[in-house]
């Protein structure tokens, strides 16, 4: 009762920004439009270096359900900041691009230092830094430090334009994040074209080796470890080094963007946009066996459908659909997914004449590792300010059947997000 309650006054204060009180404060419109942060090289603006912005704060509620007897809990609200990032790219030739992405993420006043140097957590860290050459209209090379995945759309997304507030979380389209990857980046080289209007992107890559085993210690076989990189074969050679990933898709209605890997999330209207892609994820001899030093292939596939179509007057529905089947060995279960199957979706809608945007994402895992499937569930509200530039949003966030998540089977908690960028 306690956390109905609380949900919705946090929604009554969300919806107090409506139109028509922002209407009532303001006896002029608002000039919320801005110029994008361009600096142009040339005279007719081809040369260039776009620069971006953004911050996202959150502030969230502590599990609302004690983890021992499902009981309400005390209720503990904090603030952190999400992500703060900075990226600059130059496209200074048709047939070259440098990008470089920083920034931090998650920073809370757990782990905030006295003086800002005494801990890593505050520390600015690269997220992207890649080289690209378009060898010709259908093919471009790229090589750094960089965001071009497998194995569906969501594990490219952009962080700019969610249309629910975050990535849904356990993070199972980001299933290789802090175990193989910086934080979603791999180091490698990737390829990507399109051709009319299907397009592709592949990578091989080499993961990491930050020491993060990946699995569940409470796992049904924990002799498998995702640490094979770090051991040699049975005849004392190297292996586990490379990465191979992918994702194809075709576009049945307007066509979408390349240049950058960053998918977006929702267009609001402003294309229609109707997709279909399938992906892979491969890490040849990734696990390793502790008992029989035996080494196990990593291979996930996943196909998905996007939907993002104009409404009239003014609004959007906006739909997602994925199906993963990941394989790591037999009853593994990781820290975001696991040997099994996953389905993803979500659905919202701008609501015609409104800056208002209600959703509902929900993803159920069915692992051979863990005696019962797990559940995740966000419903929330957007209410945009200036569009993806400015923009609140309201979440109520559930994880259910889960025992990765410190402990608790169920988690439940109220979330409001203020994100700007420019």
């Amino acid at each position: 009762m306690k956390k109905r309650i609380l949900f919705i006054t946090m929604l009554i204060c969300l919806l107090g920004f409506s139109p028509d009180w922002l209407t009532a404060q303001e006896a002029a419109e608002v000039d919320h439009s801005y110029k994008p942060l361009k600096l142009n090289l040339n005279e007719d603006g081809s040369k260039y270096v776009r620069f971006i912005i953004w911050h996202q704060q959150w502030l969230s509620t502590s599990n609302l359900t004690k983890p021992d007897n499902g009981d309400a809990a005390k209720l503990q609200l904090s603030s952190s900041i999400r992500r703060s990032r900075m990226l600059a790219f130059a496209q200074v030739s048709p047939r070259f691009l440098i990008l470089t992405h920083f920034g931090l993420n998650g920073l809370s006043s757990g782990n905030l230092t006295s003086l800002g140097g005494n801990g890593d957590a505050p520390q600015l860290f690269l997220h992207d830094a890649w080289v690209e050459f378009m060898v010709n209209k259908n093919l471009y090379i790229g090589s750094g430090l960089h965001y071009w995945k497998g194995m569906t759309r969501l594990a490219n997304q952009s962080t700019l334009n969610f249309m629910t507030m975050d990535q849904s979380r356990p993070f199972v389209h980001w299933h290789s994040l802090g175990i193989t990857d910086q934080f979603a980046r791999h180091l490698g080289m990737y390829a990507k074209g399109s051709i009319d209007k299907f397009d592709y992107r592949l990578a091989v890559n080499n993961p990491g080796r930050n020491g993060i085993s990946g699995n569940y210690n409470g796992q049904a076989n924990p002799a498998l470890t995702y640490s094979g990189v770090n051991n040699l074969d049975k005849d004392g050679d190297p292996t586990g080094n490379t990465v191979i990933e992918g994702y194809f898709r075709y576009q049945i209605k307007d066509t979408e963007s390349t240049k950058l890997p960053y998918a977006v999330g929702t267009y609001l209207g402003k294309k229609d946009v109707l997709a279909i892609g399938a992906g892979f994820y491969a890490h040849p001899n990734g696990v390793y066996n502790n008992n029989t030093g035996e080494h196990v292939n990593v291979t996930h596939f996943a196909a998905d459908i996007f939907l993002d179509k104009p409404l009239n007057g003014g609004g959007c529905l906006n739909a997602y659909a994925s199906f993963m089947s990941f394989n790591y060995g037999e009853d593994y279960v990781a820290r975001w997914a696991g040997t099994g199957a996953v389905l993803y979706g979500h659905v919202g809608v701008l609501v015609p004449g409104s800056k208002v945007m209600p959703y509902v994402a929900f993803q159920s895992g069915n692992y051979e590792g863990l005696p019962d499937p797990t559940n995740a569930l966000d419903i929330g509200l957007n209410y945009f300010i200036n569009g993806h530039n400015a923009k609140l949003t309201l979440e109520y966030h559930h994880i259910g059947n889960d025992p990765r998540e410190g402990g608790a089977l169920d988690v439940n908690q109220i979330r409001m997000q203020a994100h700007v960028f420019l």
